[in-house]
């Protein structure tokens, strides 16, 4: 049965990147999205589906550990950007890469596969990097919130993406050290741990709203991105931070 409708706006995972990847609405799924476009290039390459359950309308899998190479591939909430991570092995790295065009990382997905080194594939496919981010003199909180903003582009979970962009939009947010655990947004008036516990944390339930911790321990409910910042802010304490 089709999750989508002529001229109805998708459910479900898929809603929150209907925006930037029409595409990927129209086939269903990104594994059905990225394998109809290896199944066009002729490259015989199986896409798989998530391990993660309820990922796998929005993320995608090619390889596995034991045939030594594998890649997770992601959508990236903020832009559109297909993500992939690409492993080999015990290798300590992974190598990353993230490009617009489904062709492409499909193409990439393939060369990997297929056995291309990382310098091979990198010269095959230029988006595709290894390393990390470098992220120069800024302090250690601007750092910490470029690390979380990579690193849940880099998953697959849009809500959480979502939430994350939403509170960094948040001068009184954005001035906390941000970490997450468990799927939950937390901040700390330091950079470094231990969490602040008289500070408000959230996290998706699922369907666009989230679920909003009190410094109590109570649970509140929000609908959107907006609604959760805003109740995050309503439940920071007086003078936690200044805005940046």
């Amino acid at each position: 049965m089709s999750h989508t409708s002529a001229g109805a706006a998708p459910y479900g995972p898929l809603r929150l990147y209907a925006p930037l990847y029409p595409d990927v609405v129209r086939a269903g799924s990104l594994r059905g999205a990225l394998q109809a476009e290896a199944d066009r290039a002729g490259y015989g390459l199986v896409i798989g589906t998530h391990r993660v359950p309820s990922w796998q309308r929005v993320a995608a899998r090619v390889g596995d550990e034991d045939g030594g190479r594998w890649a997770n591939v992601a959508m990236d909430v903020r832009l559109r950007s297909f993500r992939i991570g690409f492993r080999a092995g015990d290798a300590p790295r992974t190598v990353r890469g993230g490009t617009a065009d489904p062709a492409e990382a499909v193409g990439a997905l393939h060369s990997w596969i297929q056995g291309d080194r990382v310098d091979e594939l990198a010269a095959r496919w230029p988006f595709v990097r290894a390393g990390g981010e470098d992220h120069g003199g800024e302090d250690a909180v601007a750092v910490r919130w470029a690390r979380l903003r990579d690193s849940v582009a880099w998953g697959a979970d849009g809500e959480l993406q979502a939430l994350v962009e939403a509170a960094f939009a948040e001068p009184r947010l954005r001035a906390l050290s941000p970490g997450t655990s468990l799927n939950c947004l937390r901040f700390s008036r330091s950079p470094v741990p231990p969490l602040c516990h008289d500070l408000p944390m959230a996290m998706p339930a699922g369907d666009g709203r989230y679920r909003v911790r009190t410094p109590d321990g109570r649970f509140r409910e929000a609908a959107g991105t907006a609604g959760a910042v805003a109740l995050l802010l309503a439940l920071l304490p007086d003078g936690t931070a200044a805005p940046r």
